[in-house]
């Protein structure tokens, strides 16, 4: 077993799979991989349990009945990271937007610098997003600067997904209590570290939009993100927390 997972959740990912997955075990640092497939109809799960064969030992695959949503996936993988003794655990996506050689620069952050967190942050020079509209990085851009303008923290890409938590982080949040499921959930897993005091750095990617499947981006995930981060915040007064002592 090595000590870095990489959970992938996966909803009709079959022109990506096999792809992103053999990329990540190219690489000169040896990642273990989860596959959470919600139920996907177009048989992503089948060609996960394909390659099992070829990667004994590094690639695991969780299938869950229906669309249960991004952030229940993610905490099912951190579940099971911890479960199993993981001591880094990753967030990426399966489209090739997040680039499988930046998992590199991310572990090197937590394993080497001693950061808690380590966010692939599209943000911290600059804007560097690749292939999207205008106003979808206008949206995603002031996200971000609404984020950090309710709630404080200095994380200019609030809003990422790629991301490496070290196992004390997943074991310091309350993983029963996060409530939000799409969009908000990567602004509430950040929050929650923040708040506790650990430390997060920001690495700088290049995220390119996907060029095979479909987005699953919706209205109801913005309008999700948007009054959440109102709501994390009001928590924070009623509720606030004790910082872990690092």
């Amino acid at each position: 077993m090595n000590d870095g997972l990489v959970l992938i959740p996966t909803y009709n990912e079959r022109e990506n799979a096999e792809l992103i997955l053999r990329k990540i075990f190219s690489l000169s640092q040896a990642f273990d991989v989860l596959v959470i497939d919600d139920g996907s109809p177009d048989g992503t799960a089948a060609i996960v349990r394909g390659l099992q064969a070829e990667f004994p030992g590094r690639l695991f695959l969780e299938e869950r009945p229906g669309k249960q949503g991004l952030g229940t996936a993610y905490i099912h993988g951190f579940r099971w990271a911890l479960a199993r003794g993981y001591g880094y655990v990753f967030e990426m996506d399966a489209d090739f937007s997040h680039n499988p050689k930046d998992l590199l620069h991310l572990y090197r952050a937590c394993a080497v610098e001693g950061y808690d967190v380590a966010i692939g942050s599209r943000y911290i020079q600059g804007v560097n997003v690749v292939n999207w509209p205008m106003e979808r990085v206008l949206m995603s851009y002031y996200a971000s600067w609404y984020v950090r303008f309710v709630t404080g923290m200095p994380i200019r890409d609030a809003t990422a997904g790629f991301k490496c938590y070290t196992a004390r982080v997943l074991q310091a949040i309350d993983l029963d209590h996060i409530r939000f499921v799409g969009y908000a959930f990567q602004i509430e897993m950040k929050w929650r570290a923040y708040q506790l005091g650990f430390r997060i750095k920001e690495v700088p990617i290049i995220f390119t939009d996907r060029t095979r499947g479909t987005s699953k981006m919706s209205k109801g995930i913005v309008k999700e993100a948007f009054f959440g981060v109102l709501q994390m915040k009001i928590n924070s007064w009623l509720h606030p927390v004790s910082v872990v002592k690092n």
